[in-house]
């Protein structure tokens, strides 16, 4: 089978063309050596199926960031038979010195010229044949994000592979990497002579939209502004859906699986319906939120307004060892940690992207959200509700800060923060689904494996022996919280308390549930024993560690995903859980000292 590489830099459209061609087969794949994933998909070439894979977008074959040094391994490591080059028209200039890098390699390759649409707006006319005739090489305008051009790119490569049966060897392309060549000189010289550029682009609209977005006093609260309405559109839309998806899955279970498992034995029909099913439908629950959020960023990040965000705040992340695209995942985590995780695809040094990950959980997300509310609700007066909740907001923050600065010698990264402003655009529809469902199948992929495991761990220890009460301290939970009481004492977490924390392992969302069934009580039945049981200083230990203790499954699935390490999936497990402790500890013995 033949193999096409999608080569080129950074917001010119690579990815684009990439959905265009593979459409919904596109798979996540692990090459050997690589520590990145890369997305490859199969396509009909010249009548043959062919592999294309997506490499990571780069600015120069002799760099060294990580993204730089994968697309050189891969290279050298594997045969390619095609390299199909990705440039913006519009910013050719400044983009052909890849293309000749890449042709000093000696593969069989194509140049596309994406963005014809920009380049006509910006002035801009490329001689295509007289610059093929140059580079020796085939040059196509294509617009892969209208779709014009793409067809005959695919006949571009046919032909191209049929005229190059047998391209350089891995070897030979692995010793030509280690040299440098006249390239600049070169690019200018071919530049000049093919492309025809006004004096000054046509970017007026930009200007004046960057002339606001990015003023010095009002970028940053216009930022602010607009990350907060995105989230309350997400989780606005998200809310009725997510009641939908229980209201489906409870009527599902009620009225079909439990009158059709009621035959089997008790302990097998609780494993069926209790761990299993309960472990489908909490990683269902996930879905609206997954779905909505990648739609919304897919156009978000599209749009060139990121690369803007992360502009405005490089200098204070900087300070932390972060930058400014952490602080856009940061800000994406309290709505949920997952798709935050999953968002620093876009660093490309990997300690920089590891030290964003070890931060991105200790957001306040949503689940816990729900947590805090019916805590608070219960131990606290309205008057102190939004005291309280802003508090956790700041500790969230306050947390965040204090593990990127502790960690940023750890994870130290040297790479420039090299950012483009990307013209403003709007994606197209079939843009927008593509991305959107791509993300959501990954991430339904990754996560119901560790999903039903877990639950299923959980079912185990909250129901066993079998001649107990469920999830009552007389269980092997029960037991465990027994058995971390010396730990737990201290920061006034009880029995029943630490039995709801096991449950917050799997999904915060759980928490609530799982209190009624220690409990026995649900309703103001269930909020009168609460308020009875534990004080408002125990109570606020208690949502002081269920904030900054360890994620649920979904979030540590994703941390081992993305991060491709267990060692550092479970750092970010130790420390948060000791992190915890730490501050709960020190609020409830301080408030203990002082009489409350």
């Amino acid at each position: 089978m033949k193999r096409v590489a999608l080569l080129g830099m950074p917001n010119t459209g690579k990815s684009t063309l990439f959905n265009r061609l593979s459409g919904a087969s596109a798979r996540v794949g692990n090459w050997p050596g690589i520590t990145v994933d890369l997305m490859s998909a199969k396509i009909l070439l010249g009548g043959h199926i062919a592999e294309l894979v997506d490499l990571p977008g780069l600015y120069d074959l002799h760099g060294f960031s990580d993204d730089e040094h994968v697309v050189r391994h891969f290279l050298s490591h594997h045969k390619v038979d095609l390299a199909m080059i990705i440039l913006n028209g519009a910013q050719i200039d400044r983009q052909l010195s890849l293309a000749l890098q890449i042709r000093s390699l000696g593969l069989p390759a194509i140049l596309l010229l994406n963005m014809e649409d920009e380049a006509k707006r910006a002035g801009i006319t490329i001689d295509t044949q007289a610059m093929g005739r140059q580079l020796n090489m085939p040059v196509l305008a294509i617009s892969a994000k209208y779709g014009s051009g793409c067809q005959q790119a695919l006949q571009l490569a046919a032909k191209t592979i049929a005229e190059h049966p047998s391209p350089s060897q891995p070897q030979l392309i692995a010793s030509k990497l280690e040299a440098d060549n006249q390239i600049e000189q070169e690019m200018h010289q071919i530049v000049e002579s093919t492309v025809q550029m006004p004096l000054q682009l046509n970017d007026a609209t930009t200007d004046r939209i960057d002339r606001v977005l990015l003023h010095p006093w009002l970028g940053l609260p216009l930022f602010f502004a607009s990350i907060f309405l995105l989230f309350q559109f997400i989780f606005t839309i998200g809310a009725p859906l997510q009641e939908g998806m229980a209201w489906f899955f409870d009527t599902l279970r009620s009225a079909i699986l439990e009158p059709v498992l009621a035959s089997l034995p008790a302990w097998l029909n609780g494993l069926l319906l209790d761990g299993l099913y309960t472990g489908f439908s909490t990683v269902a629950a996930f879905v609206p939120i997954i779905v909505l959020f990648f739609l919304v960023m897919s156009m978000v990040e599209d749009s060139g307004y990121l690369s803007r965000a992360a502009f405005l705040m490089d200098t204070i992340m900087a300070k932390m060892g972060l930058d400014g695209r952490g602080f856009v995942m940061v800000l994406m985590g309290f709505g949920c940690n997952v798709p935050a995780l999953m968002g620093t695809r876009v660093m490309r040094s990997r300690p920089m992207r590891l030290l964003t990950m070890l931060v991105i959980p200790l957001s306040l997300c949503s689940a816990r959200l729900q947590v805090f509310l019916f805590m608070i609700a219960i131990l606290f007066a309205p008057s102190q509700a939004a005291l309280v909740m802003f508090s956790l907001y700041m500790v969230s923050f306050g947390t965040i800060f204090l593990t990127a600065i502790l960690f940023k010698g750890k994870f130290k990264s040297h790479e420039p923060f090299v950012l483009e402003l990307p013209p403003y655009r709007f994606p197209t529809p079939r843009q927008i689904w593509l991305r959107g469902w791509q993300e959501v199948k990954h991430f339904l992929q990754r996560a119901t494996k560790f999903i039903v495991i877990g639950v299923v761990m959980v079912w185990l220890l909250t129901h066993l022996p079998m001649d107990a009460v469920p999830a009552s301290p007389e269980t092997w939970a029960g037991s465990i919280g027994r058995f971390f009481a010396p730990v737990l004492d201290p920061i006034g977490i009880d029995t029943q308390l630490a039995i709801a924390l096991i449950f917050g392992f799997v999904a915060k969302e759980i928490v609530v549930g799982s209190l009624a069934v220690i409990y026995g009580l649900q309703g103001d039945a269930l909020t009168q024993q609460i308020a009875m049981h534990i004080d408002w200083v125990q109570g606020m230990s208690f949502m002081l560690f269920t904030l900054i203790y360890t994620p649920c499954l979904s979030t540590i699935a994703t941390l081992k995903s993305e991060g491709k390490s267990a060692g550092f999936m479970w750092l970010s497990l130790i420390w948060s859980l000791g992190l915890a402790w730490v501050i709960s500890f020190i609020f409830y013995q301080t408030a203990r000292a002082l009489g409350y």
